[in-house]
C-alpha cells in the first residue's frame, strides 16, 4: 500500500517538476522575443537620429521643410547637390536626405530652373559688335533705322549699313513673288515633307497632309509667320522652289537691294541677309500691295486644314495696341539674326518706315519701337540721329 502511494507521488512529482521547468523555459523565451524590437527599435531611432543630425540647419517638421524649399536655391549650393546626388560613395543616409529633399515640390522646381536655363545663342550682330554701339535712346536693337516714307529723309539711324540675318522679314518678298507670279489665289496648297524645317527643326501648327488655298497660306504667313505656308508657296511656284528662289533674288536687285540675297522663302537660315537701308526699300514696295498690307496687319485669321480648324494671331503685340496706327509689318527670329521687326507706321499724321534688327530680349524689339515713336513725338525741325558705324559691315 505504501508502495503504490509512493509510486502516485513520485509521478505527481515528475509531471509538476516537468510542467514547472515548461513554463519557464516559455517565459525566458517570451522575455527574450519581446527584448528584440525594442532593441531594434531603439538602434533604428539612433540611425534615424543620427542621420537627421547634418539637417539641422533645415526645421525638423515636414511642413516646415516644403516651406523653406519655396526658395530656389544659390546656384553655388545647387551645383553642390548636383555634385552629391552624382556620388556614388556618398553615406546611403545622407543620399536618401538629399533625394526627398529635391522630390519636394517647390525645391524640385527651383532645380530644375537652375539645370534648365541656358543663355541664348550668340547672334551674327553680337558677334561682331553691333551691340557695343552706343545710341541716345538706349536702345536694345543693334540696328535700328528710321526714315520718312514721303521724303526718304532719315530720322534715327544706327547701323543701317550692317548686313545681317533678317529670319522671317524675308516673308515679305515672299509675299510679293507669290502675287506677282499672278497664280490663281483659290488654288489648293498640300503641305507636304518637303515644307517641313531640317535646318532649324522647327516646329508647326499645319501639319503634314494640310490643305490651304494659296490666298489662306499667304495669309497665315504674312500674319502669323507660319513658315511651312510658306514654304508651301514657294514649292507650288512655276518651276519649282529654284525657280522661286531665283524670282527672289531678282525681285530684290530691281530695287536696287544690293545689300540682300536669299536662299528660302522662310527666313529659317543665316544665308537670308540684308542691311535695314534695303528693307526699307522692301517695305516700301511691299507696302504697294493691298492684300500684303491687309494680311499683315490683321489680328488673327481662322483656317480650315481639311481635317481641323486653326485659329492664328498675329505675332505683332503692337497690332493689338490701338495707339498704333500700322500699314504693314512683319517679324522675325532665329538665334542669329535676334528679334525683328519692320513696320510702316503713321506718327502724328506723318508716315515712316521702322526698322529694327537683332534686338536682345523677347519684347525688347517693340520696347525699341515705343522708344522711337516717342522720339518722334518730340522731334522738332528733321535731324539725324545718327549712330552709324559707317563700315559696311558684311558679317
Amino acid at each position: 500500500m505504501k508502495t503504490e502511494m509512493f509510486s502516485s507521488l513520485k509521478v505527481v512529482h515528475g509531471v509538476a517538476m516537468r510542467s514547472a521547468l515548461s513554463i519557464a523555459v516559455s517565459i525566458v523565451v517570451a522575455t527574450s522575443f519581446a527584448a528584440a524590437p525594442a532593441e531594434a527599435l531603439a538602434k533604428t531611432a539612433t540611425v534615424t537620429k543620427t542621420a537627421k543630425k547634418p539637417a539641422a540647419a533645415k526645421a525638423e517638421k515636414p511642413a516646415r521643410v516644403a516651406k523653406t524649399s519655396l526658395k530656389a536655391p544659390k546656384p553655388a549650393k545647387a551645383a553642390k547637390v548636383a555634385a552629391a546626388d552624382d556620388d556614388d560613395d556618398a553615406p546611403r543616409a545622407s543620399r536618401k536626405r538629399r533625394v526627398s529633399y529635391r522630390m519636394e515640390p517647390h525645391a524640385r522646381r527651383g532645380a530644375v530652373h537652375a539645370v534648365a536655363y541656358q543663355p541664348r545663342a550668340t547672334s551674327v550682330g553680337q558677334a561682331f559688335g553691333l551691340h557695343d554701339t552706343p545710341d541716345s535712346l538706349a536702345l536694345r536693337s543693334s540696328v535700328a533705322y528710321v526714315v520718312d516714307q514721303n521724303t526718304s529723309e532719315t530720322l534715327f539711324d544706327k547701323n543701317s549699313r550692317a548686313v545681317v540675318p533678317i529670319a522671317s522679314i524675308t516673308k515679305l518678298m515672299t509675299a510679293m513673288v507669290v502675287l506677282d507670279s499672278h497664280t490663281p489665289l483659290t488654288e489648293d496648297l498640300s503641305v507636304t515633307d518637303e515644307d517641313r524645317d531640317y535646318e532649324k527643326f522647327t516646329g508647326s501648327r499645319l501639319a503634314v497632309g494640310s490643305v490651304l488655298n494659296r490666298e489662306d497660306m499667304l495669309h497665315i504667313a504674312l500674319m502669323a509667320s507660319e513658315n511651312r505656308a510658306a514654304a508651301a508657296l514657294s514649292r507650288y511656284y512655276p518651276g519649282g522652289r529654284p525657280a522661286f528662289i531665283a524670282a527672289m533674288n531678282a525681285k530684290a536687285k530691281s530695287l536696287g537691294m544690293t545689300d540682300t540675297h536669299f536662299e528660302n522663302s522662310t527666313g529659317l537660315t543665316s544665308q537670308n541677309v540684308s542691311s535695314a537701308r534695303d528693307l526699307v526699300k522692301m517695305v516700301n514696295a511691299a507696302y504697294q500691295y493691298p492684300m500684303i498690307r491687309k494680311f499683315s496687319t490683321d489680328r488673327s485669321y481662322d483656317v480650315f486644314t481639311g481635317k481641323r480648324n486653326l485659329a492664328y494671331n498675329s505675332t505683332n503685340a503692337l497690332i493689338r495696341n490701338a495707339s498704333w496706327d500700322i500699314g504693314l509689318q512683319k517679324t522675325g527670329f532665329i538665334n542669329e539674326a535676334g528679334e525683328c521687326l519692320v513696320m510702316q507706321a503713321n506718327v502724328n499724321g506723318r508716315p515712316v518706315v521702322i526698322v529694327l534688327l537683332d534686338s536682345y530680349g523677347k519684347y525688347s524689339r517693340f520696347a525699341d519701337a515705343g522708344r522711337l515713336r516717342s522720339f518722334l513725338d518730340t522731334l522738332g525741325e528733321p535731324h539725324i540721329m545718327s549712330a552709324d558705324m559707317g563700315s559696311g559691315a558684311n558679317p
